[in-house]
């Protein structure tokens, strides 16, 4: 299964999430060749299947889709050296899977791919990192957030949404950068944070030993994404800084409000029960990567492929649709 649009993927960065889209466009029969700066990442993905190169130029050469899955922090020089060599890749589109979008677009754009940038966030990882802990699970069927200006050309859009929906068999969110920033902020970043925090709690009391050693699923649970490189996290949540600060303060109120009430013997039923109607909803969310299809079993009325249809799109998944497949005229969706 291939598409008809993307007929050789550049990856660029081989760790936990370029690695494994690497894995699984290989496995769907798309041409794919990755780079990455650690030779070690490029020795693990020739022994695993993968076509690489040894540089960027060799990675872009003949690439009608540019992936940038490195590290938010190198994100900007390495914009700014595929832009150097881009020219030879067939107006290639620019896309990349990282979890703040805001900062990406101003580093393609300071590095002269504004117009060939189409963002992607693939709603999937683990606590670990490297080619060595990646899959083609991890990506298979996730829900994947991308992000549009009014300037995104759509021929690129329905390219990058044929693949998204089509080989890795997933679901999109089409978005502006500021909605998916503000939105990964609270189902991301934040928990990212409170896990960090759980793990603090237990490192500062003098009790570490013995709560560790009661530790069961509610601490395994909760701190989880706690074991992700911190480096990782930390740039993450700093890159995000505007959604994550806000969403930060709102959850010290309720925290405050909660101990002010225990204090004082208030009632706490508000705390615990202000969101049943989430919790429902969070219930029947899938376990397990590879889910997501389930989300698009109730049919939308189709956006046809006329007009500012980008705009129209933005809108439908802002109310809550999801794309789930294209045809030449539509983009089908579902909820």
């Amino acid at each position: 299964m291939v598409s008809a649009d993307v007929s050789r993927v550049a990856v660029l960065g081989l760790g936990l999430v370029g690695g494994s889209l690497a894995r699984l466009l290989h496995a769907r029969g798309l041409a794919v060749v990755g780079y990455d700066a650690d030779p070690a990442a490029l020795d693990a993905a020739r022994d695993a299947g993968l076509e690489t190169a040894d540089d960027v130029p060799g990675v872009l050469a003949g690439a009608d889709l540019v992936v940038l899955a490195v590290p938010l922090r190198v994100m900007e020089p390495t914009a700014r050296e595929v832009a150097r060599h881009v020219a030879g890749t067939a107006d290639a589109t620019v896309t990349d899977v990282g979890s703040v979008k805001g900062p990406v677009r101003r580093a393609v754009e300071a590095a002269g791919l504004g117009e060939r940038y189409v963002g992607a966030h693939p709603m999937a990882g683990t606590e670990r990192s490297g080619f060595g802990a990646s899959s083609a699970d991890l990506v298979r069927g996730v829900p994947w957030a991308v992000t549009v200006t009014r300037a995104t050309a759509g021929g690129r859009l329905a390219a990058l949404l044929r693949l998204l929906t089509g080989p890795l068999e997933g679901t999109v969110a089409v978005l502006t950068d500021e909605l998916h920033d503000e939105a990964a902020a609270l189902v991301s970043h934040v928990p990212h944070v409170l896990a960090t925090q759980l793990l603090n709690a237990v490192a500062g009391t003098p009790v570490r030993e013995v709560a560790l050693g009661l530790a069961a699923g509610s601490f395994r649970d909760g701190t989880r994404v706690a074991l992700t490189d911190p480096a990782r996290t930390e740039a993450m949540v700093v890159e995000n800084a505007a959604w994550v600060a806000p969403a930060l303060r709102r959850a010290v109120r309720d925290l405050e409000m909660l101990v002010a009430a225990l204090e004082t013997g208030a009632p706490v039923h508000g705390f615990f029960h202000a969101a049943d109607g989430v919790r429902a909803v969070r219930r029947e969310m899938p376990a397990e990567p590879g889910a997501a299809r389930a989300r698009g079993v109730q049919d939308e009325p189709p956006v046809a492929l006329a007009g500012d249809w980008p705009a129209a799109l933005r809108e439908r998944c802002a109310a809550g649709a999801v794309v789930v497949g294209m045809t030449a005229d539509e983009v089908l969706l579902g909820l």
